[in-house]
């Protein structure tokens, strides 16, 4: 099949991802002479084509772009709109007739994964199945039986070879820098292996809510939208042995395999969280228990990193937005050279660093951040079959709902 398409089909090309990420990508394909084909945005928004222009210019202001330069007038030339009910055939037939008569094209589901296989269906009902691609986004069905009957139903109007299962952040510079940074350093590789590393610590902190995104974020949680991929994904970056041979495809197999070593998450293994302030959130249930924060150790059962922790933390209204991954070093042994007391050098540490507080008790934790200290005050009473990091929320005015179960409040440090 060529690499060349006749139209590009966005669905849900009036969500968060497309205002953060979709236009942008545009004018940077225009940029590049690339995109030279209608991009057709699908969705049920209300809107005609001169709102979801006006939508893709708010999206490059956004992003501090200009909407009058060559590359964005051009792709902003380039847009169409389809107003309809994902649910409904008669979306897909005025899809359909906006396209041209060409076969080749490249269809993007930037949906929740519920819609992935009505939306396969429609575009089969619409005869525009054949010889087309379909792109979707994380995540790929809400756990594993529900992945493997997606993938069924998706192949049902796709072959294999035309799904594509997209992971976005495989493209960003700092991933990538990931990879520059340990396959063409011959100081630092041999370092990453069980006999050198103590740990490795990966943290996604987000300092915001999550704004309009409440109907998609309460179906999803943070584990779903960023730990079972993106988190996994530069886990294994970080972590995977290099590749057998040359190409994509043995890169994909050698972070397969490191993803398949990980051992069995257990309970105690992980701790979820969610902030002050997000069952006033419109969309969400009221007495919701999607986590907006998790943290969990994990363990990697191969020769190179046998016995080394390995911790993901990622969180909605943290103290501050970072992406880091800190891989921290054993100490060597101390020795009679240097200066004055012997003491060993203090190790600094990303946020946030737990204590166990005065004598060892575990029921009270401290914690640093950027931002200056913080102290966790708590727990409360009560039953303790689900536990809870609570944080003070995004906003002095939200007011934190209680509920029943073992959770943490913030605190401003005294």
């Amino acid at each position: 099949m060529s690499d060349r398409v006749d139209a590009l089909v966005i669905f849900g090309a009036t969500g968060d991802l497309a205002k953060l990420e979709t236009f942008p990508a545009l004018v940077g394909l225009v940029e590049r002479d690339v995109l030279n084909v209608p991009v057709i945005g699908v969705a049920k928004s209300g809107w005609d084509l001169e709102q979801f222009r006006n939508y893709a210019v708010a999206s490059l202001k956004l992003n501090n772009m200009d909407p009058s330069s060559p590359a964005a007038i051009k792709m902003l030339g380039l847009l169409r709109y389809v107003d309809g009910d994902l649910g409904d055939d008669e979306t897909y037939h005025a899809m359909s007739e906006v396209l041209s008569a060409g076969e080749r094209v490249l269809f993007y589901l930037e949906v929740p994964p519920v819609l992935f296989g009505r939306i396969a269906q429609g575009i089969a009902t619409a005869g525009r199945a054949r010889g087309a691609r379909v792109m979707v986004e994380k995540p790929f069905g809400t756990g594993l039986d529900s992945a493997r009957r997606l993938n069924a139903l998706m192949h049902q109007y796709f072959a294999e070879e035309n799904i594509y299962r997209v992971d976005h952040w495989l493209g960003l510079d700092p991933v990538e820098n990931v990879l520059f940074a340990r396959f063409t350093n011959a100081v630092i590789e041999p370092l990453l292996n069980r006999e050198h590393v103590q740990s490795i610590q990966i943290t996604m902190a987000e300092a915001f809510d999550v704004a309009d995104r409440g109907p998609f974020y309460d179906r999803t949680g943070a584990i779903r939208d960023v730990v079972q991929n993106h988190m996994l994904q530069v886990l294994a970056t970080v972590m995977a042995d290099p590749p057998d041979g040359h190409g994509l495809s043995q890169w994909r197999d050698a972070k397969s395999r490191l993803v398949a070593a990980i051992r069995p998450l257990e309970a105690q293994d992980a701790v979820r969280g969610q902030y002050g302030g997000y069952l006033d959130v419109e969309g969400v249930t009221p007495h919701s228990s999607v986590e907006t924060f998790v943290a969990v150790r994990l363990a990697v059962d191969t020769w190179r990193w046998a016995g080394v922790p390995v911790l993901i933390r990622a969180g909605k209204c943290m103290p501050v937005t970072a992406t880091e991954v800190t891989v921290r070093f054993r100490r060597p042994p101390p020795t009679n050279c240097g200066s004055g007391s012997g003491r060993r050098p203090s190790s600094a540490s990303p946020w946030p660093v737990r204590n166990p507080g005065p004598a060892g008790n575990p029921s009270r934790r401290s914690w640093r951040s950027r931002n200056g200290p913080v102290r966790i005050c708590g727990p409360t009473t009560g039953s303790s079959a689900r536990r809870w990091t609570r944080t003070g929320g995004c906003s002095p005015a939200r007011t934190p709902s209680r509920r029943p179960g073992r959770w943490w409040t913030r605190c401003s440090a005294t």
